[in-house]
């Protein structure tokens, strides 16, 4: 009795790889890329971690050494943190406040422009109306215009208004002392709607129309299906985006200064540390502590959030 051996489909072999994609996937997954990866991910941490070093040394020894003889001759104090946090002299950092001001500037400047970005690109994937192609494409031709050439018009906005005709349209806002935290929300909302807009509307119509064609036949109205369907559809694309706009508002000096000021009122943690150097820029040593200060909250957000940014990255990237 004979048995004859069904015939295998191509590309279906044992672990063969058969595309392109399979073989740089294998290519990416061999011992050697491993490594190379390790390689890359210490050598770009050695900073980091020599800045967390410096931070904890005396000043005698910052000056005069280099960080790595700390494992020669360990010395460590936390003088530096209790300068640049709680130092009442005029020469120490003083970042409590301004710590906290970082923190008024960044939250409502990432959640402005997630709120709007969300519904904008929800209205420009799923509601007909006419010119909606238009008014898409100009939002994407909106990121290419440098964030230098706004600050002018944005500053006679603010202090001048809007006139048209010698009639008054919007006026000055002519706002002072704290007041002036809603400039930089304006500011920063602005410079980041249009890549918010553009990056969630790539995956809000990428979703299911037939999600959203069985949602309106049972009576769903377009906020219903935006609050109930489509935020938790694009949770890790808000995610993703929030990283973004977190990282850059909080790292961000021009913006605040400008449309804030540098008093200790206003001013972010980004301001002070351009400051603690000194005059003469013999006090650096307090730089470190305080450059590790201002990088504390971007690691917690970011780690708390990188399994939704991965999964907002590949989001799409792979069917089936």
């Amino acid at each position: 009795m004979t048995t004859t051996t069904p015939p295998v489909a191509a590309g279906t072999q044992g672990d063969t790889p058969t595309t392109r994609a399979s073989r740089v996937r294998k290519r990416l997954n061999s011992r050697t890329a491993t490594l190379v990866a390790i390689v890359i991910a210490v050598v770009w941490t050695i900073p980091t971690f020599g800045l967390f070093v410096s931070s904890l040394r005396p000043e005698n020894q910052i000056k005069t050494t280099g960080w790595w003889t700390f494992f020669r001759d360990p010395e460590f104090t936390l003088q530096n943190y209790q300068d640049v946090l709680f130092g009442q002299s005029a020469g120490s950092g003083q970042l409590a406040n301004y710590f906290v001001n970082s923190l008024v500037i960044t939250l409502p400047s990432v959640l402005f422009p997630l709120a709007f970005a969300a519904m904008a690109a929800y209205a420009l994937a799923w509601i007909n109306f006419r010119g909606r192609d238009w008014v898409y494409i100009a939002i994407f031709a909106l990121q290419i215009v440098p964030l230098q050439m706004a600050l002018v018009p944005l500053l006679s906005f603010f202090s001048r208004g809007v006139s048209l005709g010698g009639v008054t349209l919007m006026p000055a806002w002519n706002l002072d002392g704290a007041q002036n935290f809603a400039q930089v929300w304006f500011a920063h909302t602005c410079f980041a709607l249009p890549f918010a807009v553009y990056l969630l509307h790539n995956f809000v119509s990428q979703l299911p129309g037939d999600l959203m064609e069985a949602a309106r036949v049972d009576g769903a109205t377009h906020p219903k299906i935006f609050r109930t369907i489509v935020l938790p559809l694009i949770a890790p694309a808000l995610a993703a985006f929030g990283i973004f706009q977190f990282l850059w508002v909080w790292n961000d000096l021009l913006v605040a200064l400008i449309f804030a000021g540098g008093s200790d009122v206003t001013a972010p943690l980004t301001v002070r540390l351009a400051e603690l150097a000194g005059t003469r820029g013999n006090e650096w040593q307090r730089l470190t502590a305080g450059a590790f200060v201002s990088i504390v909250v971007p690691l917690i957000v970011f780690l708390s959030l990188q399994r939704y940014f991965v999964r907002g990255l590949l989001a799409g990237s792979v069917k089936g």
